[in-house]
C-alpha cells in the first residue's frame, strides 16, 4: 500500500536522512515542504513551498491527498541567539507553527501526525532512566516549546480523532551531525588532549539511522497510534567511553586526561559554561522498554557500527 506522506524538515539533519529512507522504499510517496524552492534539491522529488513556519503558514496545497504527516521541522538550539525573547521565537515556530499545521492536517483528512519532539521535555539530567510516563520537566526554551506543542497536539487529537505519535530522541549523531557531537569528533580527530578521561556518567544517544528506522516504523504500525516513545541505541555510554570508541572509529589514539569531573564542572561554572559541563559530565538515560515491546522494535545499528559510519563520512569530507 502506497502512503501519501508530507515531510517537514526534509532539508535538515534528521529530515534529510528520513527522506533518503522514504525514497528508497516503494511504499511511500513523500511530499517535502520547503521554505522556498531550491533548484538543486532532489530532482524529481515533489516539493511544496510553504515559506517560514508560524501560526499563519498556509499548508493547504502541501497537504492535498496526504494521509500521514511527519513533522521534523523546528526552530532548534541556536548557537548565537540574536532574539531578545528566545522563548517567544521558539513558541512562534515550534508551538504555533506546529499546531497550525496539525489543525490544517485535520481539515485535509490526515489520519496520522508524527511529531519529532525532544528528550528535553522530560528534563536535562537523570538519577534513573526517563520513561514516557514521567512528569515532564523541560528546562530550556527549546524543550519548553516542544512540550507545549505536545500538549496542544494531544488536545487536538482527542477532539478530532487524528492519530498522534510523539517521539522524544536524546542527542542524535551520525554523518554531518551538527552541534556538540560535531565539535567532539573534530576535537578527537585533531589529537589535542582532552580533560575528559575520568567521567563516570551515563548518557543515552541515538544514531541517526536508528531514529529514522523508528520514525518509519511509526508511519503505519497500528500500535503506535496515540503513543509517546523514547528512543536510543539501547546502550548507554559515559562521555569518556564515547570518546574512546570515537577515537577507535577514527583510527586515532584517545588522548584523554584524567581530570576529575567535579573540577571540570567547577571550572565550567566559573566560565559561564554550566550547561555544557552538564552535557559532558551529567547523566541522561532513557528507558526504551515500551518502544521495544509495543512496536517490536530493536535498534538496527549498534553504537560501534554507527560510530564507524559517522567517522568514515567525517574522514572522507573533512577539510584541513
Amino acid at each position: 500500500m502506497m502512503h501519501a506522506l508530507l515531510l517537514t524538515g526534509g532539508t535538515g539533519f534528521v529530515g534529510g536522512a528520513l527522506l533518503d529512507r522514504l525514497l528508497s522504499d516503494c511504499r511511500y510517496s513523500p511530499v517535502v515542504a520547503v521554505r522556498r524552492q531550491i533548484c538543486s534539491f532532489r530532482s524529481g522529488l515533489k516539493t511544496m513551498e510553504v515559506g517560514d513556519i508560524s501560526g499563519v503558514t498556509n499548508w493547504q496545497n502541501a497537504l492535498a491527498g496526504v494521509k500521514v504527516v511527519v513533522h521534523a521541522a523546528a526552530r532548534a538550539h541556536v548557537l548565537s541567539e540574536e532574539s531578545s525573547d528566545p522563548l517567544y521565537e521558539f513558541r512562534r515556530v515550534n508551538v504555533e507553527g506546529t499546531l497550525s499545521l496539525a489543525r490544517q492536517a485535520v481539515d485535509s483528512g490526515v489520519e496520522r501526525f508524527i511529531f519529532l519532539s525532544s528528550i528535553g521535555v522530560n528534563g536535562n539530567i537523570t538519577a534513573r532512566p526517563f520513561t514516557e510516563d514521567d512528569i515532564p520537566d523541560p528546562k530550556e526554551s527549546y524543550a519548553i516549546s516542544k512540550y507545549e506543542a505536545e500538549l496542544g497536539l494531544r488536545e487536538l487529537s482527542k477532539e478530532t480523532g487524528m492519530q498522534l505519535v510523539i517521539i522524544r530522541p536524546p542527542l542524535v549523531y551520525g554523518p554531518n551531525a551538527p552541534g556538540n557531537f560535531n565539535r567532539l569528533i573534530r576535537a578527537v580527530d585533531s589529537g589535542v588532549p582532552l580533560p575528559l578521561g575520568c567521567i563516570n556518567n551515563q548518557r543515552s544517544l541515538v544514531a541517526l539511522d536508528n531514529l529514522v528506522d523508528l520514525i518509519v516504523t511509526c508511519i503505519d504500525h497500528p500500535a503506535a497510534a496515540n503513543q509517546t516513545f523514547l528512543v536510543s541505541d539501547g546502550e548507554d555510554l559515559s562521555t569518556t567511553e564515547l570518546l574512546r570508541r570515537m577515537a577507535t572509529a577514527l583510527g586515532k589514539p584517545a588522548r584523554l586526561l584524567p581530570v576529575p569531573s567535579w573540577l571540570l564542572e567547577a571550572g565550567a561554572s566559573m566560565l559561564g559554561k554550566k550547561a555544557l559541563s552538564q552535557r559532558l559530565c551529567g547523566s541522561l538515560q532513557v528507558d526504551i522498554s515500551k518502544t521495544r515491546e509495543l512496536l517490536g522494535w530493536t535498534p538496527p545499528l549498534s553504537v560501534d557500527a554507527a560510530l564507524r559510519k559517522t567517522a568514515a563520512h567525517f574522514l572522507e569530507h573533512r577539510t584541513h
